[in-house]
C-alpha cells in the first residue's frame, strides 16, 4: 500500500525488507554509454554475469549470489575484481575511467497493475475470487443467507456435477422441450449461475452473493436458444418459485407485448429484472434488456473500462431501456459443467503468471527460450518451453513451428494490455500445451530461465460478454438486498444507479449508463437512509470537468463545487495524464478528508453517499508530479 501524505518514514525498515526480496533476483541495471558498452559487456560476462538485455544506454545482468554493492566495487575496479578470481589483466589496456563512471541499480521487478484482478492459483485446489467482485466492492458486504433471497437464472440450465453451489437452496423446472433442469444445455447457465451464488467454501470461486437460493430454468434448446414466449412463461415460473430477482443473460431483436407485460408484472410485484444488453458493439436496442421495467446491464473489463462489443442503444432521460449500470464482463472466471473448461497454471522463473488455456491438454516443464514471433523453426528451441511474442501469424502456426522445432509448451505474450484469451484454430494440428499471457508480464516472462505449463479439464474457466456481467449485477442485489429486506426491487434498482462510480464521460453515458455497480457504496446508502426515499437518479445531472491539469511534486490543488440539498450520490474520480495524484474529499466545514483514494497511479475515485448540502473541496495531491490529469466529478 502507498504512504499517503500524511504517513511519516518510521516505516523505513518495511522498505528496506521490500528491496531486499526484490535484490533476491541478483539482477541489475548497469547505465552505459554506447560507446563503452561492448568492453563493460565483455568484462561483467568475464566477472560472472549473465546478460539480458542490451538496450541504448544501458544493459540488464545477473550476478548470481552477489549483492548490489558488491557488483558495484567489482565494476567500478574491474582489474582487481579479475585479479580477485585469479585471472590477470593488463590495467593499461582497461579505461579505468569509464568504469569508475559507471552508475548500477537493482533491476526491479514489476507486476501486472490492472485496477483489479483475479486471484492468482488453481480453482481446483483453493478458492479464488473474481475481479468483479473486488471491482464491485461484493467482498465488502456479508451476505444475509436467512433474508429470503432467491434469483431465478432464466439460461441453459446448472449443471448439478459443479461442487461448488448451495444445492440444498436451489431449485428449478424441467422442460420436455429442453430436459432437465439440472442438466447443463451448454456451459452458459452453470457460468452465470456460479458468477450469482458460488458458495464459499474453500474452493473454486466465490459469488456475488455466496449461496444465495436460486430458482433454475431451462429455456435454450439443444441448438442453443429459445423463443420470447418461453421468457414470459419462464417470469411466471420465477414468480411461483418465490423469487426476488431475475436474471437472463440473454436476448435478441424485437419486443412483443406477452414478454413485456410478464415483466412488468413481475417488477410492478416488487421484484426486480435485470438482462444482458447485447454483444454486437452497437447501439442496437435488445430485448428483453429493452423494457423499461428491465433493467439493462453493460459490460466493463477489470481497469474500469469499456467492453468493446457491450450495446448501447441510446436513451433519454424520461425512459430507461438503455444501459443503466455496468460490472465486469470480460474474461470473467466462473463455474462450468464437469471438465467442460480446460485451465492454465502457468510459472515463470519459480512465479505463478495469469495465464489461459488454447488447446491441448497436458503438463510439462523445462527451461524456457525466445523465440520473438516465432514465424520460423529453430532448433534453439528443442527440448524447451517456448515463450513467443503475439503477432505477424497466426497463434496456430507459432505453436506449431515451436513444436516442429522441438519445442515441448509454448507461452504467447499479448500484444496488448491484459491477458491473451485465443484459440488454435478448428484445423489444429499441434499436441503441445499452449497458454496464453499478458503483455504486462512480458518482461518477465522473457528473463524467465524456466517455466511450467499446466493444462487439464477443469469445472472452472472464462466467458467474456454482457452475459458475464448481468449475474454480476443481479448477485450484487441480491446481496444489498438480504440486508434491507424492507426494500422493493426497485428501490434496489435505484439505489445501485445512485451509487455506482462513474466511467466514461462525466455523469450518465451510453456506454456505461450510471457506471460500475459498487455494492458497499449501495448499502451504506441504504443503511443511512432506508428504503423510501430512494429514488431514481436523473440521466443527466450537474457536473464538473477540470482537464490538463499538472501539480508539482508534494503540492496540491483544490477544487470546489456546490452541493445541492436533496442529492444521493456524489462521485469523482481522476485520470490519464502521468504522475501520481492522489485524491482527498472534504465535505462543508470539516477538514478531515472524509474519502481518500490513494491507489499507485492515477485512476483515483470517491464516491460520497447522500452528501450534505454546501460547498464541497477536491483536493489533488501529487505524491509524484502530476502532468496533464482529468478531474471528472458528478452529482445527482
Amino acid at each position: 500500500m502507498k504512504m499517503s501524505k500524511f504517513t511519516t518514514s518510521v516505516i523505513a525498515l518495511a522498505i528496506s525488507s521490500a528491496f531486499a526480496a526484490q535484490a533476491e533476483d541478483n539482477r541489475y541495471i548497469i547505465h552505459v554509454e554506447d560507446s563503452n558498452k561492448q568492453a563493460v559487456k565483455a568484462m561483467a560476462k568475464k566477472l560472472g554475469a549473465n546478460i539480458h538485455v542490451d538496450a541504448n544506454g544501458f544493459i540488464s545482468a545477473t550476478f548470481e549470489g552477489k549483492s548490489l554493492n558488491s557488483v558495484k566495487k567489482m565494476m567500478s575496479n574491474p582489474v582487481k575484481a579479475l585479479q580477485d578470481r585469479g585471472l590477470n589483466t593488463a590495467s593499461d589496456q582497461i579505461n579505468q575511467a569509464a568504469f569508475a563512471a559507471l552508475e548500477i541499480q537493482e533491476d526491479a521487478r514489476r507486476y501486472p497493475m490492472a485496477a483489479f484482478n483475479d486471484d492468482i492459483g488453481d480453482p481446483r485446489t483453493e478458492q479464488l475470487t473474481p475481479y468483479s467482485v473486488y471491482q464491485s466492492e461484493a467482498d465488502q458486504v456479508t451476505f444475509n443467507a436467512n433474508a429470503g433471497m432467491k434469483v431465478c437464472v432464466i439460461d441453459s440450465g446448472l449443471d448439478r456435477t459443479n461442487p461448488d453451489f448451495n444445492w440444498a437452496g436451489i431449485t428449478g423446472d424441467n422442460d420436455s422441450g429442453t430436459g432437465n433442469w439440472d442438466e447443463h444445455g451448454g456451459p452458459h447457465g452453470t457460468h452465470v449461475a456460479g458468477t450469482i451464488g458460488a458458495a464459499d467454501n474453500n474452493v473454486g470461486v466465490v459469488g456475488m452473493a455466496p449461496g444465495v437460493d436460486m430458482h433454475i430454468i431451462k429455456v435454450f434448446n439443444a441448438s442453443g436458444w429459445g423463443y420470447s414466449s418461453d421468457l414470459a412463461h419462464a417470469a411466471q415460473k420465477c414468480t411461483d418459485a418465490g423469487a426476488n430477482i431475475i436474471n437472463m443473460s440473454l436476448g435478441g431483436g424485437a419486443s412483443n407485448r406477452a414478454e413485456e407485460n410478464a415483466f412488468d408484472a413481475f417488477t410492478a410485484a416488487g421484484g426486480l429484472v435485470v438482462a444482458a444488453a447485447g454483444n454486437d458493439g452497437n447501439n442496437v436496442r435488445s430485448y428483453p434488456a429493452g423494457y423499461e421495467s428491465v433493467m439493462m446491464i453493460g459490460g466493463n473489463d477489470a481497469d474500469n473500462g469499456r467492453y468493446d462489443s457491450s450495446q448501447y442503444p441510446s436513451c433519454s432521460s424520461t425512459q430507461d431501456n438503455c444501459v443503466e449500470v455496468t460490472a465486469g464482463g470480460v474474461n470473467v472466471l466462473s463455474t462450468y459443467p464437469q471438465d467442460m473448461a480446460s485451465l492454465s497454471v502457468t510459472t515463470a522463473g519459480g512465479q505463478n503468471y495469469a495465464s489461459t488455456a488454447m488447446e491441448n491438454t497436458g503438463s510439462v516443464s523445462g527451461s524456457t527460450y525466445y523465440m520473438g514471433t516465432a514465424e520460423a523453426t529453430d532448433s534453439a528451441a528443442n527440448g524447451k518451453v517456448c515463450v513467443i511474442d503475439r503477432g505477424n501469424i497466426s497463434f496456430h502456426d507459432k505453436v506449431q513451428n515451436c513444436e516442429n522445432s522441438g519445442g515441448i509448451g509454448a507461452i504467447i505474450i499479448n500484444n496488448v494490455s491484459g491477458v491473451l484469451s485465443g484459440t488454435l484454430g478448428e484445423t489444429n494440428a499441434t499436441t503441445i500445451p499452449a497458454v496464453g499471457t499478458a503483455l504486462e508480464d512480458k518482461t518477465a516472462l522473457v528473463a524467465a530461465t524456466s517455466a511450467s505449463i499446466d493444462i487439464s479439464a477443469s469445472s472452472y474457466g472464462y466467458m467474456t460478454g454482457t452475459s458475464m456481467a448481468t449475474p454480476a449485477v443481479a448477485g450484487i442485489a441480491a446481496l444489498v438486498w438480504s440486508n434491507h429486506t424492507e426494500c422493493t426491487g426497485t428501490d434496489i434498482r435505484n439505489v445501485l444507479k445512485a451509487t455506482a462510480a462513474d466511467l466514461g464521460d462525466a455523469g450518465h453515458d451510453v456506454y456505461f449508463g450510471h457506471g460500475v455497480v459498487k455494492a458497499k457504496a449501495a448499502h451504506d446508502y441504504l443503511t443511512a437512509n432506508g428504503c423510501g426515499g430512494t429514488t431514481e437518479p436523473p440521466a443527466g445531472g450537474n457536473s464538473l470537468e477540470e482537464t490538463g491539469i499538472s501539480i508539482s511534486r508534494r503540492a496540491s490543488q483544490t477544487f470546489n463545487v456546490d452541493i445541492p440539498a436533496g442529492t444521493t450520490s456524489f462521485t469523482i474520480n481522476t485520470s490519464g495524464g502521468s504522475g501520481d495524484a492522489d485524491l482527498y474529499i472534504y465535505q462543508p466545514g470539516s477538514s478531515t478528508a472524509v474519502c481518500e483514494s490513494t491507489s499507485s497511479k492515477n485512476t483515483e475515485s470517491c464516491t460520497i453517499s447522500n452528501p450534505a448540502e454546501g460547498s464541497w473541496e477536491i483536493e489533488i495531491y501529487a505524491y509524484r508530479r502530476v502532468s496533464n490529469l482529468t478531474l471528472t466529478a458528478q452529482w445527482n
